[in-house]
C-alpha cells in the first residue's frame, strides 16, 4: 500500500476496471443503501456486493482489517449513544442509573448498516483505484482540473494524516514525551502532537498550491498525459446501467412513499 494513499496494487479484474466505472458503482451503491427500503439493506449490500468485490480484487484481508479498525469505534459509540438516549421501549439491561433500551439498540444497528455500507464502499474504491489514474480519467471525461484534484485529495487525506501523525508521535517520543499511561498522561500528550499536525498540514497546503501553480494547473490550454486510461464500450454500458438502475430505485422509493 502506498504511504500517500490507501491503494493496494494487485493484478485483478477489479483493479483493471476503468476508474470511472468503479467510481460510478461506488456512488450508486452508497445511494442505494440510503434510498432502498428495508432496515437491513446496508448489511445485505455489504455482504452480497462489497465483500465479493473485495475477494475479486484480491484485497479482502487488507480491506476487512481497515474496515474493522474504522467501523468498530464508531459502532460502539453509536450503540451506546442511541441505546441510552433513544426510544422509550423495553429496557434490555441497566448499569446503575444508565438504562439501555431495545428500540435505541435496534435503531443503532439499522443506522450502522447504512454507515458501514458507505465506509466499506469508500475503502474498497480507494484500495482498488490508483489516484493518478483516477485524476487522469476524470480529466479525460471533461471534469475540471479543480474538481479532479479535490476528489483525488479526498482519497489521500486519511493515509496522509495517519503517516504525518505517526511521524510526529515518534519524534515526540524520542524527545522524552510520555504518550502511554493513564488518561491524564494521554491528555497532556495530545496538544504536543496535535499542534505540529495542524501546522504541518497548513504548510503542506501552501506547498501544494505553489507546486500546482508551477505545473500550470490553472492553465486554459488543453492538457496532455503520458498515461492513457483505456475505456471500452462494455464499461460505458455498465456505467449507464448503474446510473439508470439507481435512478429507477430512487423513483420507486419516492412513489412508494407517496402511495403508503
Amino acid at each position: 500500500m502506498n504511504s500517500f494513499s490507501m491503494y493496494a496494487a494487485r493484478e485483478s479484474g477489479l483493479h483493471n476496471l476503468h476508474p470511472l466505472t468503479k467510481s460510478t458503482l461506488a456512488l450508486c451503491l452508497a445511494i442505494a443503501g440510503l434510498v432502498l427500503p428495508g432496515n437491513w439493506t446496508g448489511y445485505f449490500l455489504v455482504l452480497c456486493i462489497v465483500f465479493p468485490l473485495a475477494f475479486w480484487g484480491k484485497i479482502f484481508t487488507r480491506f476487512s482489517r481497515s474496515l474493522w479498525n474504522v467501523s468498530l469505534p464508531l459502532a460502539i459509540s453509536l450503540f451506546l449513544i442511541q441505546s441510552i438516549f433513544w426510544g422509550e421501549s423495553e429496557i434490555l439491561f441497566a448499569i446503575g442509573p444508565i438504562a439501555f433500551k431495545e428500540e435505541g439498540a435496534r435503531f443503532a444497528l439499522i443506522s450502522m448498516g447504512r454507515i458501514l455500507l458507505v465506509m466499506s464502499d469508500f475503502i474498497l474504491f480507494a484500495m482498488s483505484t490508483r489516484p493518478d489514474t483516477l485524476m487522469i480519467s476524470l480529466k479525460q471525461a471533461g471534469a475540471p482540473s479543480s474538481i479532479a484534484y479535490i476528489i483525488v485529495t479526498t482519497l489521500q487525506i486519511i493515509p496522509r494524516f495517519q503517516r504525518k501523525a505517526s511521524t510526529i508521535l515518534d519524534s515526540q517520543r524520542s524527545r522524552g514525551l510520555e504518550t502511554e499511561g493513564n488518561i491524564l498522561v494521554r491528555i497532556r500528550a495530545f496538544i504536543p502532537i496535535l499542534l505540529p499536525l495542524v501546522i504541518g498540514s497548513l504548510m503542506e497546503v501552501e506547498e501544494r498550491s505553489i507546486a500546482i501553480e508551477a505545473r500550470g494547473f490553472n492553465s486554459i490550454k488543453k492538457e496532455t498525459s503520458l498515461l492513457e486510461i483505456p475505456d471500452t464500450n462494455t464499461q460505458r454500458l455498465l456505467r449507464r446501467i448503474f446510473i439508470v438502475t439507481t435512478m429507477l430505485g430512487i423513483i420507486a422509493r419516492i412513489a412508494w412513499q407517496l402511495l403508503i
